[in-house]
């Protein structure tokens, strides 16, 4: 199950996923009901699809998930991708804003690991990926919301590991550096930060969905069966610099 598989690094990571021999469940808040885009990368991969529209800043509506996911039958690998960003200055910045990004990046990432990953533990074995960011290691400007929940994120990406290695599940996050998709756009569009950011990372360019591709199913194949509580950053050295 890839949550915020409707576009960007959601999208690439259920098309790389299926490409690897995985049958996908796609949620997103705004997911078609039929012939959206995730569904045409994953049934040309020759795979399985099922598409769930899901808010996951209703919390009510993440249980409802979990508890259909569960009911039809194992889930093997759970990534958890969807999330949202909200940008205002820390003064500025309205409890609706943090309370939505909180609930979206950060609650409902651990109601859906803790339900799904019930019974992964219960099975001996289950992978568990979190979409975390650059923001899991620095604070960003002007997101104080999603610093705190991406750095959550991290934090959440090593306790569960810490509980559940030993019973066959593997929880591990990526970090993505700067990626060139929506949620970016206002950077890209700032000819400042556009120069400020690409003057720091070593790699020369914003990174493509389709770059967290391998990152993605080296966590959910046998490869990675020992690696356990780790955050893999994929930022075209952003953090080495």
């Amino acid at each position: 199950m890839v949550t915020g598989a409707r576009r960007g690094i959601g999208l690439a990571m259920a098309e790389a996923l299926a490409r690897a021999g995985a049958d996908i469940i796609g949620v997103s808040a705004q997911l078609e009901p039929h012939g959206s885009e995730v569904e045409r990368r994953v049934r040309a991969a020759g795979r399985r699809f099922v598409g769930i529209r899901t808010d996951l800043g209703d919390r009510a509506a993440v249980y409802r998930l979990a508890e259909e996911v569960t009911a039809s039958g194992p889930v093997d690998i759970l990534v958890n991708n969807g999330g949202t960003i909200a940008r205002a200055p820390a003064v500025e910045h309205p409890d609706e804003m943090w309370d939505r990004v909180l609930e979206v990046n950060l609650s409902s990432q651990f109601v859906l690991s803790r339900e799904i990953g019930r019974q992964m533990v219960d099975r001996g074995h289950g992978k568990i990926i979190f979409t975390a960011s650059l923001l899991s290691f620095q604070g960003g400007v002007n997101v104080p919301g999603y610093a705190a929940a991406k750095s959550g994120l991290a934090g959440l990406t090593r306790a569960l590991a810490n509980e559940w290695a030993g019973r066959g599940v593997n929880v591990n996050a990526i970090a993505p550096g700067y990626v060139a998709t929506d949620n970016t756009q206002a950077l890209r569009d700032d000819p400042q930060r556009n120069e400020a950011i690409l003057s720091r990372i070593p790699a020369g360019r914003w990174g493509s969905a389709d770059d967290l591709a391998g990152a993605i199913v080296f966590l959910a194949a046998p490869a990675s069966d020992y690696v356990h509580g780790t955050v893999l950053a994929v930022d075209g050295g952003w953090l080495g610099r």
